[in-house]
Formats: C-alpha cells, structure tokens, sequence
C-alpha cells in the first residue's frame, strides 16, 4: 500500500513539473525593440520590422494568435516608414484580433490623418 501512495505521488510531483507552452512566441523582440529604441537607426528599425513580420506570420504559442499590441506597434512604426496603406492594414488588424484596444487605435488613425 505505501508502495502505491509514494508511485502516485512520484506521478502527481512529476506531472507538476512538466513545461508548458508559452502564450506567445517572441522571436527575439525583446532584444530588437531595445536596439531600436537605443540606436534609432536604419538598421535597427528594419530588424524590429522582421521581427514583428515573424511574430505575426509564425506564431507558435499555446494561444495561437499574435501577442497584444504587436500589430498595433508594428503598424505604427510603418506608418512613420511610410507605408501608411500596410500601417493601417495592420492597426485595423489589432482591432479585430483585440476589441478593447478600439478606443486607442482611433486616436492613433485620427493623430495620423491630421
């Protein structure tokens, strides 16, 4: 009998124990928005800009959808490129995956369009 109690419990401490599969996956975006903010280069921007393109593109995270705020970032960080058509594409995409974020995506759309 206590053989069984301490299998089960073995079971029970290892199954805690097990990793999980993270929300979102961040490829890197951690280190590319540092360097952007901190060198604000050419360089820099276009890595971040991957960077972005790759955590929309191939998400792999246990929610299977783009982290929050991400395409709402990377909208505008294309808009100040001068893409505004793909910026906007990206900011109306941030609305539909994350409706609460609505109220704040119209006063970035009517900044810019003043």
């Amino acid at each position: 009998m206590k053989k069984w109690i301490l299998y089960i419990g073995a079971l029970v401490i290892l199954a805690s124990c097990s990793t999980q599969k993270p929300l979102y996956t961040w490829d890197g975006y951690e280190a590319y928005s540092y360097k952007y903010l901190k060198d604000r280069d050419k360089e820099s921007r276009e890595q971040l800009m991957e960077s972005y393109e790759k955590i929309i593109n191939e998400q792999e995270g246990s929610r299977d959808t783009v982290p929050p705020g991400i395409m709402a970032d990377y909208g505008f960080l294309l808009m100040q490129a001068d893409q505004q058509k793909k910026g906007k594409k990206m900011l109306t995409k941030e609305v539909k995956y994350y409706p609460e974020s609505k109220v704040f995506i119209d006063r970035i759309l009517k900044m810019i369009e003043q």
